[in-house]
């Protein structure tokens, strides 16, 4: 049993599970809306778009956060603007400007010298955040969980049916971007946890795998924030055991998770359907 309880003895395991549960909420809640819009690329294309922003703020001597919110809110709205004015479709549009905005960032950090390690960029180090980075993540987190719930009733009708949303006076274009802002900004926030190149998962996995499980919106952010949760803390408390990436391993459970929920759902369960076809 000590050998079980070990982890939680330890002050640095204790502010993981924290700043952990706190992430995978934020982005749980936000991957509902994500999923529903068809936007579940947008995260990972933000996500590695913010690279050129955080070794540019680097050389220049300002705050990491600035340069990363900057390039992960560029590349949303070029993104945007390409395809409002091109025959491209949206997701061949977030490859090339993510990719091309991943690649610059990657060109300019190599020539540049830096005591920055660029694993705890693309991987996170959420066993070694430093206080200040710890209270500037949960300002964030709270902020972007606070906002989107507050405003969750007009987000979902204009990720559901923005034409529907305009028929009733919401300023869908409006409400777009600032989607796009409260994306940016937990992308910012979740880097210093997971990376950025894991990102993407807390922003897709949780929702889908909601998905699969209800057809309401309100169970769907419950079940979405649950999971995204008790995933967190059963992957850093196995990578303590297993001497692996936390991130990993929190993506890893997310999975399993998934995978779950896709076999055994009661209403679309791929197991289930056959157990009701079969009888």
């Amino acid at each position: 049993m000590h050998t079980l309880l070990e982890p939680f003895h330890y002050d640095f395991m204790l502010r993981a599970f924290a700043i952990g549960g706190l992430i995978a909420a934020v982005g749980a809640v936000l991957s509902c809306f994500l999923v529903l819009r068809g936007w579940s690329l947008m995260g990972d294309a933000i996500s590695h778009a913010v690279l050129p922003g955080i070794v540019l703020a680097y050389i220049a001597g300002i705050p990491l956060i600035i340069g990363a919110f900057a390039s992960g809110l560029f590349c949303a709205v070029a993104t945007g603007w390409i395809k409002a004015n091109s025959r491209i479709k949206e997701d061949a549009v977030m490859g090339v400007v993510f990719t091309g905005m991943f690649a610059i960032g990657l060109v300019i950090f190599s020539r540049t010298r830096t005591d920055l390690h660029l694993d705890h960029i693309l991987f996170g180090h959420i066993l070694g955040l430093t206080p200040a980075l710890i209270v500037e993540t949960a300002t964030i987190s709270i902020i972007v969980l606070i906002v989107v719930l507050a405003l969750r009733r007009d987000l979902l009708l204009v990720c559901f049916d923005p034409t529907h949303a305009k028929a009733l006076g919401l300023r869908v274009r409006g409400l777009t971007y600032l989607l796009l802002v409260l994306l940016s900004l937990t992308i910012v926030a979740t880097m210093q946890a997971v990376g950025v190149i894991l990102v993407v998962a807390a922003l897709i996995t949780p929702g889908a795998t909601a998905l699969l499980l209800t057809k309401r919106f309100d169970r769907m952010l419950a079940i979405a924030v649950s999971s995204a949760v008790s995933s967190a803390w059963v992957g850093v408390y196995i990578s303590i055991k297993a001497n692996a990436s936390p991130a990993a391993c929190i993506v890893l459970a997310q999975t399993v998770v998934f995978i779950c929920a896709l076999l055994f759902s009661p209403n679309c369960g791929l197991l289930m359907r056959r157990t009701k076809l079969a009888a």
